[in-house]
C-alpha cells in the first residue's frame, strides 16, 4: 500500500527495477514486488564498463548481450513501457537517476556473487542515504545460498555430495513468480519522452566501437522470446530429456543445438526455476524419473554447487590467495598460450574446437574439457586462469562462478584429483567423431585428408599431404607438443605435487602463498628437463622426491567424484 505522511497527500510511488542478469519478464519476482502499489516504474539496465565483474568480454558476448537487451524491451514495449540503457558506473548513475526521476523504490535481482554482492551494497547505502526503499529477491539460483552455507556451519560445502545432503534438507524449490503483464503492471506507468531512443535506446555494436566486417550471423540468438522457444523444443524431446543418464557425445553433439539452454539460462534470459519445474512436470508425465546427479536436475544443481562455492570466496578465480586452490606452479608460456587460444596447436581436434568457440561462442561440454586439459595438466602445462579468461572472452554462457569451478576441477586444482585420467588430443576426437565431418566445418585446410589421418595429419604420407593440397608444417602447423611425453610428464608431477602436500595432513597446512613457493622451490630441477626424454625425465623426477606418501590431500578431497559432465550446454 501506498505510504501517507501526516497532514499530506498520498506519497506518489516512483520506481526503478535495475536488470542485471534477469533480463526476463517471466519469474522476475524482484520487479513484480515493485510494482504493487507503483505509480511509475523506469525499467533500467546500466551499461558497466566492467560487464559483470570484467572488460574481458568479446564481440559474441556483447552481442548476445544487446539482443537480449532489445528483445526486454520490445516485450516492455508491449507493456507501454521501455527499456533505459544508460552508459556508466552504478554508483555514479544512481545518485543522479534517484534526484531526477524523484525515485521512492529500487529493485533488483540477488547477485551471489562476490564481486555483485560489493557493488549491491554500495547501492543500498546510496539508495539509504537517498531516502529509497530497497526491494531484493532471489531468482538467479534455485537456492538461497546462504542458508545452505548456513546448514553448512557457515562454510561452503566443497564437495558435489556434501552439496546435495544439505538442499535434501532444504525447503522446496520455490515456484516461478507469475509473469509481468498488463495486469500486473496495473495502474503504473513508464514516463516516456520522445527522444527516448536517442537517450536510453539499446546501443549497436559499431556505437560500442566493435567492426563487426565480416562477423557472421549469430548461431545463439538473445533474448527471453528465444530462450522461452528453445525450452519448448527442449522439452518436446521427451525420451531424450526422461532418459538422460551421462553424456552421449557424437559427431551431431558437437555442434550447436536449436535446443541449447546454457547462454540463456547465465544471461537470466530462462528462469532456472521455470525450467526446474517444467522438467518435473516432465518427469511426472513419462515416469522414468532418475535422480540426480546423472538426471538433468543434476547438471542444474551443479550450476548451483558452484554458485555456492564461490559466493563468499573472492579470489575464487585466481589461485593465489584462493583457500581452495591447489598452488601448482604452472609455467608461464605466452606464445604456447596464444597456439592454443588462436587453434594453432597442430592438433587438429583441439584447433577444431578453439575454431568453434571463436566463430560461434559455445563448444560442447566435452570438448571443453578436451581444450581444458590440454592447456592445464594435460599437454602445456599453463594455469588454468590463463583458460578461464579465454573462455571468459568467447564463451556466451561464461559465467564467473561455473567456469572458475569448472577450470579447477579440470587442472585438479580443486574439487577433483583424478591428475591420472587425460584426455588424449588425437583419440577422444577420433572416437567421437571417426570420419572427422567436425574437422572439416571447422578446420577446411585439412577437408582433403582422409579419415585415416585426419586427426594425426603428421603421420599422413607425403603423398597424402600433397594430394590433400595440405604440407603439414606449411599450411597447417605440425604438433606443438609430443603428447605422450608431454602427458606422462605432466601426470608425474600432479602427483608430485600431491604427495608433497599431503605430507602435512592435508593442504590446510599450508598458506596458499607458502604452497606456491614450497612448489617451485621442489620442481625447480623439474623445469630443466623437459627437453629430455620422458624415460629419463621421470627418473630424475623420482629422484627428487623427499617423501614416498601415498595419502591424498583432505582439504579439498573428493576423488570419488566424477567431474561434472554437462553444464546445460
Amino acid at each position: 500500500l501506498k505510504s501517507q505522511l501526516p497532514g499530506s497527500a498520498l506519497m506518489v510511488v516512483n520506481t526503478i527495477h535495475w536488470f542485471r542478469k534477469g533480463l526476463r519478464l517471466h519469474d522476475n519476482p524482484s520487479l513484480k514486488e515493485s510494482l504493487q502499489a507503483a505509480d511509475t516504474v523506469r525499467c533500467v539496465y546500466i551499461l558497466d564498463p566492467w560487464f559483470a565483474g570484467s572488460s574481458n568480454v568479446g564481440i559474441s558476448r556483447w552481442r548476445f548481450l544487446l539482443q537480449s537487451l532489445e528483445d526486454l524491451d520490445a516485450s516492455l514495449r508491449k507493456l507501454n513501457s521501455r527499456l533505459f540503457v544508460i552508459r556508466g558506473q552504478p554508483t555514479d548513475v544512481f545518485p543522479r537517476l534517484f534526484k531526477e526521476w524523484k525515485i521512492t523504490r529500487l529493485s533488483y535481482e540477488y547477485d551471489s556473487e562476490p564481486f555483485g554482492k560489493e557493488r549491491d551494497a554500495a547501492i543500498k547505502k546510496l539508495a539509504c542515504e537517498a531516502g529509497v526503499e530497497v526491494t531484493v529477491c532471489i531468482s538467479h539460483t534455485l537456492y538461497d545460498l546462504d542458508k545452505i552455507i548456513e546448514l553448512n556451519g557457515g562454510q561452503s560445502p566443497l564437495t558435489y555430495k556434501r552439496f546435495q545432503t544439505l538442499i535434501s534438507h532444504m525447503d522446496a524449490v520455490e515456484l516461478p513468480a507469475e509473469s509481468i503483464t498488463a495486469e500486473v503492471m496495473g495502474k503504473c506507468t513508464t514516463p516516456l519522452s520522445d527522444d527516448h531512443d536517442d537517450k536510453f535506446g539499446v546501443p549497436s555494436l559499431e556505437e560500442l566501437g566493435f567492426d563487426t566486417e565480416g562477423l557472421s550471423s549469430a548461431v545463439w540468438p538473445g533474448g527471453e522470446t528465444e530462450a522461452l522457444t528453445r525450452l519448448e523444443r527442449h522439452l518436446e524431446r521427451k525420451a531424450w530429456v526422461a532418459n538422460f543418464e551421462r553424456p552421449r557425445m557424437n559427431a551431431n553433439s558437437l555442434l550447436a543445438s536449436p535446443t541449447g539452454l546454457s547462454p540463456y539460462l547465465r544471461f537470466g534470459c530462462l528462469s532456472c526455476r521455470l525450467f526446474y519445474f517444467k522438467l518435473t512436470d516432465l518427469y511426472r508425465k513419462v515416469k522414468k524419473n532418475s535422480s540426480p546427479p546423472l538426471s538433468l536436475y543434476g547438471q542444474l544443481l551443479w550450476r548451483e554447487f558452484f554458485y555456492t562455492a564461490a559466493t563468499n570466496n573472492p579470489r575464487f578465480d585466481k589461485m593465489e590467495s584462493n583457500p581452495i586452490c591447489v598452488q601448482i606452479p604452472w609455467d608461464r608460456n605466452p606464445e604456447a598460450l596464444a597456439k592454443w587460444a588462436e587453434g594453432r596447436t597442430g592438433f587438429p581436434w583441439i584447433d577444431a574446437i578453439m575454431t568453434q568457440l571463436r566463430q560461434e561462442g559455445w563448444i560442447h561440454h566435452l570438448a571443453r574439457h578436451a581444450v581444458a586439459c590440454f592447456l592445464t595438466r594435460g599437454d602445456l602445462w599453463i594455469s588454468w586462469e590463463e583458460g578461464m579468461k579465454v573462455f571468459e572472452e568467447l564463451l556466451l554462457d561464461a559465467d564467473w562462478s561455473v567456469n572458475a569451478g569448472s577450470w579447477m576441477w579440470l587442472s585438479c586444482s580443486s574439487f577433483f584429483q583424478q591428475f591420472f585420467h587425460c584426455y588424449c588430443p588425437v583419440g577422444f576426437g577420433r572416437r567421437t567423431d571417426p570420419n572427422g565431418d567436425y574437422i572439416r566445418r571447422y578446420l577446411p585446410i585439412l577437408r582433403g585428408f582422409p579419415a585415416k589421418y585426419i586427426y594425426d595429419p603428421w603421420n599422413a604420407p607425403e603423398s597424402v599431404q600433397k594430394a590433400a593440397k595440405c604440407i603439414i608444417g606449411v599450411q597447417y602447423p605440425k604438433p606443438m607438443v609430443h603428447h605422450a611425453e608431454a602427458s606422462r610428464l605432466n601426470i608425474e608431477r600432479m602427483k608430485q605435487i600431491y604427495q608433497q602436500l599431503s605430507c602435512y595432513r592435508g593442504l590446510g597446512f599450508f598458506s596458499p602463498s607458502l604452497q606456491i613457493i614450497f612448489l617451485k622451490l621442489h620442481f625447480s630441477s623439474v623445469c630443466c628437463i623437459k627437453q629430455h626424454s620422458s624415460k629419463n625425465s621421470l627418473v630424475i623426477i623420482k629422484s627428487c622426491m623427499k617423501f614416498q606418501v601415498t595419502q591424498a590431500p583432505t582439504a579439498v578431497s573428493c576423488a570419488t567424484l566424477k567431474a561434472p559432465s554437462r553444464f546445460l550446454a
